[in-house]
């Protein structure tokens, strides 16, 4: 009865989406009141349905209830309890399942914490209701993860390996988290459209910042995965399946930074409306490239035509109506307020220029070759080199740019005494790359502009924590998030200019070098997992005659899937990662050693923290204030 009892809350879930979408839409009238009340009700119904349909998922995979051929497909009585818990998402049915309760959340908060007016909050809630139901309807028809298996299986066929990881079991939730909240300013900036009100950009902003944290934290935990699992040594391939998470994460921050000036000065109204349309726009391509089966990529795990075309249906409808919504609406929509050419909205429209520039050029380089395979059938690969060619100088610009707004006052600013402001700035750039110049070897061009630019963000994001010295902790948001930018710009520079490799094939006893450090290889033996066996290599690093530790990268099989997987040995200094990785049996005692030093790879995430606990203070300040203050005591990150 678990399945079906999964199933029943399905169907209820879908029918109050349906409620909700229309008594929300009627409700965005003056006289609805009571539409507007069962809109409320409806959208808290459909959360603890959808809620019942989830935990009677995971009750089914925790259980082993291989009588559910979802259980059956994607766990085994092998698995630790975490990696079943992780199974739930780790197939497509599941984790559209997690898709629309994450959904069903920000619904259930948007009707709780009724922000904006009565009206903008009803239509926003009829339009979250409607895309509910157009998932509800894709799980029920084409991704239902409640069928049954007759006869039932004693043993389920388990996880796929690369997802019988902590970094992977927390990826997914936190990037759906991202993708999803982009739904709530979506649903915010087509109900402003809807019932003609100005102030959805502020009522939306909590779901703007909370989308943008965890997006930040999805992409760090899947590079971290990336980089310690898959042993090739990199945190970033450009896969498309990368490059699906990292467009929303870019107009996100764009539309951050445009709602800003809405807020505050009325500026960019129109702009910002796109923006939100765009930015969820790119969460359900970035979903299509997932779950479509279009791509062969490490991160995707679905194959079947027929999903990958309703949820391009979806997105025509999604994208077409709001769209649509916007060109019919956009005659009576008030244009922005005027500003000087010297002004922070200036520096902020051109932050949104070049970070949409950047996500073109990610677009382009992700869905060219999709195109072209479709139209042609010819089949290309699109790299690092594009990337580096197209993407890089963009963002480069972006960056030198950040400093500057901070220190304009909105509508007319005075350049030159920003330019004085930043002078110890520029110091610390120019500190910076005589560091680099004087230590690294090899020295090159982008790596001592890279470490200028680094120096450039974090001195000034110093001088602005000392100017708003005892101020309330939200003040501080924008220059922890752009410090952050600095310390990743950093790491990523160091590992990707300066990372040393060596690939040797070692009997026992046998020395190699990589980078500044020796190592011995003594030999391998047989471990037994919880669901597993692997070869286990003692890899001895050498200080002179000493053995100064000892790592032990493993070559893992997993009977119950059939597959194998390499797990890599880290050692790092904080500053520097030494990371090994095991390979092949070349017979006779003999296996292949893959062995990088990676200078300043910690950064790389560390950096991801600093921004994402930006983007918390900024809520959080967010969240203090009271109903009815003024915007500008807000203090949001920029």
């Amino acid at each position: 009865m678990i399945g079906e009892l999964g199933q029943l809350a399905l169907c209820f879930a879908l029918a109050l989406s349906l409620v909700m979408a229309v008594s929300g839409l009627i409700g965005a009238r003056a006289t609805a009141a009571t539409a507007r009340g069962i809109a409320n009700g409806s959208a808290m119904g459909m959360l603890v349905f959808t809620l019942l349909a989830f935990g009677v998922l995971t009750y089914a995979f925790v259980t082993s209830d291989f009588s559910v051929a979802l259980v059956a497909d994607h766990s085994s009585t092998l698995k630790p309890l975490v990696y079943k818990i992780s199974g739930v998402w780790g197939n497509h049915e599941g984790s559209m399942l997690l898709w629309v309760l994450v959904l069903a959340i920000y619904a259930g908060l948007v009707a709780a914490l009724q922000r904006g007016g009565a009206r903008l909050t009803s239509a926003a809630l009829g339009v979250q209701g409607l895309l509910a139901a157009a998932f509800f309807l894709f799980i029920i028809f084409t991704s239902n993860p409640f069928l049954r298996l007759d006869p039932i299986p004693f043993e389920g066929a388990g996880l796929t390996p690369l997802l019988q990881d902590p970094g992977l079991a927390l990826h997914p939730p936190m990037l759906y988290i991202g993708y999803v909240g982009l739904s709530a300013s979506f649903a915010y900036a087509a109900a402003a459209m809807l019932v003609g009100e100005d102030g959805w950009a502020r009522a939306a902003r909590p779901f703007m910042l909370i989308a943008w944290i965890a997006l930040t934290c999805g992409i760090a935990l899947g590079s971290w995965w990336a980089y310690y699992e898959l042993g090739w040594g990199g945190f970033w391939g450009w896969d498309p399946v990368e490059n699906a998470s990292l467009m929303p994460w870019l107009v996100a921050t764009a539309l951050l930074h445009s709602a800003l000036a809405t807020e505050r000065t009325g500026a960019f109204r129109t702009w910002t409306l796109l923006l939100a349309i765009a930015g969820f726009s790119m969460s359900l391509i970035g979903t299509f490239l997932v779950r479509s089966g279009v791509l062969s990529s490490v991160h995707a795990f679905a194959s079947d035509p027929t999903r990958g075309f309703f949820i391009m249906v979806l997105i025509a409808l999604a994208i077409g109506g709001a769209l649509a919504l916007f060109a019919w609406r956009a005659p009576t929509l008030q244009g922005g307020a005027s500003f000087e050419p010297v002004s922070r909205d200036t520096t902020l429209l051109l932050n949104n220029v070049f970070l949409v520039a950047a996500c073109t050029c990610v677009f382009v380089g992700t869905l060219y070759p999709l195109v072209l395979d479709a139209v042609s059938g010819t089949k290309i690969s699109v790299g690092p080199p594009y990337f580096a060619i197209t993407f890089a100088p963009i963002f480069f610009a972006l960056l030198l740019l950040v400093p500057l707004g901070p220190r304009l006052a909105w509508k007319r600013g005075d350049l030159k005494e920003a330019v004085r402001a930043l002078y110890p700035a520029m110091g610390l750039a120019g500190i910076a790359a005589l560091a680099v110049l004087a230590i690294a070897s090899p020295r090159t061009v982008a790596g001592t502009a890279a470490f200028a630019v680094a120096g450039w963000l974090i001195g000034a994001s110093i001088l602005d924590v000392r100017k708003r010295k005892g101020a309330r902790a939200a003040a501080f948001a924008a220059a922890v998030a752009h410090a952050g930018l600095g310390v990743t710009l950093m790491g990523v520079a160091g590992t990707t200019i300066w990372r040393s490799e060596a690939l040797e094939v070692l009997s026992p006893g046998q020395l190699m070098t990589v980078g500044p450090y020796t190592l011995r290889f003594d030999g391998v033996t047989q471990v037994a997992g919880p669901n597993y066996t692997a070869d286990r290599a003692h890899i001895a690093l050498m200080d002179g005659a000493k053995v100064k530790a000892v790592l032990q990268p493993e070559h893992r099989f997993y009977p119950a899937e059939g597959q194998d997987m390499t797990d890599t040995a880290i050692r790092t200094t904080g500053l520097r990662d030494l990371y090994l990785a095991l390979g092949d049996d070349r017979g006779g005692g003999k296996f292949t050693l893959r062995a990088y030093v990676s200078p300043l790879a910690p950064l790389i995430w560390l950096g991801g923290l600093v921004m994402a606990l930006g983007g918390m203070l900024s809520l959080w300040g967010r969240l203090r204030v009271r109903a009815g203050e003024p915007a500008a005591q807000a203090l949001p990150a920029e």
